[in-house]
């Protein structure tokens, strides 16, 4: 069986062909069932981004991920980079904030 982790990584990878890529399930950050994959971060570093403003970056990104977000995926954080705005960030990762009602359903 396939994760979505996964799945959003391969889409992601085909589309943009990014320099750095990190897609991180932060389900366990909310108040979702242990195991969910729901609530992601994605942080995407690539050249095709350039001349971009982050709007159209993101809307690029949903419009890949459209089945997803249709589906499982009920949160999408995006960190989208030129290769150039990401070395003068310094490879910081950003935080994600914090979630009300963080924690697990029992």
């Amino acid at each position: 069986m396939i994760l979505i982790r996964e799945k959003i990584e391969e889409k992601l990878r085909a589309a943009f062909e990014p320099v750095h890529l990190e897609v991180i399930n932060e389900s366990y950050r909310h108040n979702v069932p242990a195991g969910s994959e729901s609530h992601f971060k994605v942080v995407i570093v690539s050249d095709k981004f350039a001349g971009e403003r982050f709007l159209n970056r993101h809307r690029a990104i949903y419009g890949v991920l459209s089945e997803e977000l249709a589906g499982e995926v009920h949160a999408l954080a995006l960190h989208t980079y030129t290769v150039k705005e990401w070395e003068s960030l310094q490879d910081t990762l950003p935080d994600s904030p914090s979630c009300r009602g963080a924690g697990t359903l029992a």
